[in-house]
């Protein structure tokens, strides 16, 4: 952990440096400096002091929140004193690169440009989302086009494996698709005669998992079984035994407990962050539109693959069991 912060804050150090930079150039300079210094009387104290320099408690906060999310909960427990140390090496670090010149190279001139834009970049994409606003009409019309993909089932199943299937139990006697049709069409006869689903599925079924529990699937969402086991357990009735249904894994006996579909107020978050995604992909695309871009093909098109080397001619080998004749002796 300490490792990965270290190495963000190098990062982290050359964005520092970035923007050190721009506010050198902005007009708001003064105004910034009496701004920090009315900061500082009402609360904001410095918490390391080094050399002719020193932190005060908002700049280590503010660089804490320029880490990912699942570092931030470590530095601002247990990890607080660790990060400050690392982020006062990183500012000596910095601060002696300058004395040395190092920001005038142009690799890291050209490092510390790359890094400007991104860091803009990243602040104009979210200043953009935040300005995407959604009326509960574009949610509720979302939702309405898309209704299927939040409908739930719960069901139960025996499966009767035939012979390739991956779900064939190891060392279990190997059926044909004849002979596993016919054995699933024979059980499902049972249960519309009255047999119990459960104690069937516990002997009989090939799924070891959902048939120690009765055949139980619990409940699934489109998009989590294979096709033609989804068509089944979204169109049968509710309570009734499904004609036998073929899949890669085997003939299945479905039968469905229960089907609902979540409320929008469930899936509103989501959905408004899919919705705010489209739309910002919408536009940047755009945006690219827009600017009339143009690409080198040249550049841009893979070279042709290489003509593949015919294979050099080779001299008979000698026969296994007959020996190459031997040289004549020159006269």
């Amino acid at each position: 952990m300490k490792k990965l912060i270290a190495t963000a804050l190098i990062a982290l150090g050359i964005t520092g440096v970035v923007l050190a930079e721009e506010k050198k150039k902005t007009e708001n300079k003064k105004t910034e400096n009496k701004a920090v210094s009315s900061q500082a009387k009402g609360g904001d104290p410095v918490i390391v002091k080094y050399g002719q320099g020193e932190i005060r408690q908002s700049e280590l906060e503010a660089a804490i929140k320029t880490l990912p999310d699942q570092y931030q909960g470590y530095v601002t427990g247990p990890g607080k004193r660790a990060f400050a140390e690392d982020y006062l090496r990183m500012k000596m670090l910095a601060a002696q690169a300058e004395k040395n010149g190092l920001d005038k190279s142009p690799e890291v001139q050209a490092q510390l440009r790359l890094m400007r834009a991104n860091t803009l970049a990243a602040a104009q994409l979210e200043k953009l989302q935040e300005s995407i606003k959604l009326t509960d009409a574009e949610l509720q019309k979302s939702y309405d086009s898309k209704k299927s993909e939040y409908e739930s089932a719960s069901a139960r199943h025996i499966l009767i494996a035939f012979k390739g299937s991956p779900a064939l139990p190891p060392g279990k006697k190997e059926l044909t698709e004849d002979e596993a049709k016919a054995k699933a069409e024979d059980l499902r006869k049972k249960i519309v005669g009255g047999a119990d689903f459960a104690e069937l599925a516990k002997k009989e079924s090939d799924d070891s998992t959902s048939g120690t529990r009765g055949g139980d699937l619990g409940t699934f969402n489109r998009g989590q079984m294979v096709p033609e086991f989804e068509k089944a357990a979204f169109e049968t009735k509710i309570g009734e035994i499904s004609p036998v249904i073929r899949t890669q894994f085997g003939y299945h006996i479905l039968q469905v407990k229960e089907r609902k579909s979540s409320p929008l107020s469930e899936v509103k978050t989501a959905l408004e962050q899919e919705l705010k995604q489209k739309k910002v992909q919408e536009a940047l695309d755009q945006m690219k539109t827009g600017s009339n871009a143009t690409f080198n093909e040249a550049y841009f098109t893979p070279p042709p693959a290489p003509p593949v080397a015919a294979p050099a001619a080779q001299a008979p080998a000698a026969s296994p069991v007959i020996p190459a004749p031997a040289p004549k002796p020159k006269s």
